[in-house]
């Protein structure tokens, strides 16, 4: 039996659709959604009864927080898999060149974590970041200005939807993926005049200390002012066009050629 963790968040939704009907399959929500098992890694006495009879564990990086919040969870799930008898777990990680990103260190901690296991195997889906993610961070604002402080930097986005159909792939024939770390990037880095020309907007980049002041002043939680600067400073830095990075994103996904990721931006953006 397959268990998917996170099946209420975007990823994992997307994921749960593609697996609907399955006999095979059960989802996890941490409220227990109708339809779903409750699977909560901040109430730890609830994972042996969701992962009963669970072979495979397609754990869905547990939200953003503090890095002790994080690592915290992952250590429960991971811990309560092993005593649970599961046999292989697959975890939606960070790409290799996220680790200039402040939310980077609870991702290579839970890969470390499933390295040490001694009952566990592993697969690690490395993903980049979202071009749906462009949308939240760099939309036009009211003068049609894209403002965010993307310098000359371009970002390898990857659509939400692949990641979903790689990771459907992979945790339904794991033993093909026992001990291996795939990257999943983008084949296409997208800059800030990108972003703009795609909308007929102007790219016209703001600084960092703009940007992290207008996160802080918009009631964001303490912890994602740093996530959300650093994202923008690796992206104009450089840091995460994925140069460097082999991505094993068209292998998975049986050959085809990845959405492009500038139409998922744009439409995200259109939908908003």
């Amino acid at each position: 039996m397959l268990l998917v963790t996170g099946v209420s968040g975007a990823l994992g939704s997307l994921v749960a659709a593609r697996l609907a009907g399955r006999a095979d399959v059960v989802l996890g929500t941490r409220a227990g959604l109708p339809g779903t098992r409750r699977v909560d890694f901040d109430a730890p006495g609830t994972l042996p009864e969701a992962f009963a009879g669970v072979d495979t564990l397609l754990l869905v990086s547990a939200g953003y927080g503090e890095d002790d919040t994080v690592v915290a969870r992952h250590e429960a799930a991971i811990s309560a898999a092993e005593r649970a008898g599961v046999r292989h777990l697959v975890y939606t990680s960070l790409s290799g060149d996220g680790d200039h990103l402040a939310y980077a260190l609870a991702h290579r901690w839970t890969e470390r974590r499933l390295r040490r296991s001694t009952t566990l195997d592993w697969t690690i889906l490395r993903n980049g970041l979202y071009a749906e993610l462009l949308a939240g961070i760099a939309a036009p604002d009211a003068e049609n200005r894209i403002t965010g402080p993307l310098g000359e930097g371009r970002l390898a986005a990857v659509a939400r939807e692949d990641l979903a159909d790689v990771a459907v792939s992979v945790a339904t024939d794991p033993a093909a993926h026992r001990g291996r770390v795939y990257e999943l990037v983008g084949e296409r880095p997208l800059g800030g005049a990108d972003l703009a020309a795609v909308l007929g907007a102007t790219y016209a980049p703001g600084s960092l200390a703009d940007a992290r002041a207008a996160v802080a002043a918009s009631g964001a939680a303490a912890f994602q002012v740093p996530m959300l600067a650093s994202t923008y400073s690796a992206i104009a830095h450089g840091f995460l066009d994925g140069t460097g990075i082999e991505s094993d994103l068209r292998a998975l996904l049986g050959g085809r050629e990845p959405l492009d990721a500038l139409d998922v931006f744009a439409k995200a953006v259109r939908e908003g």
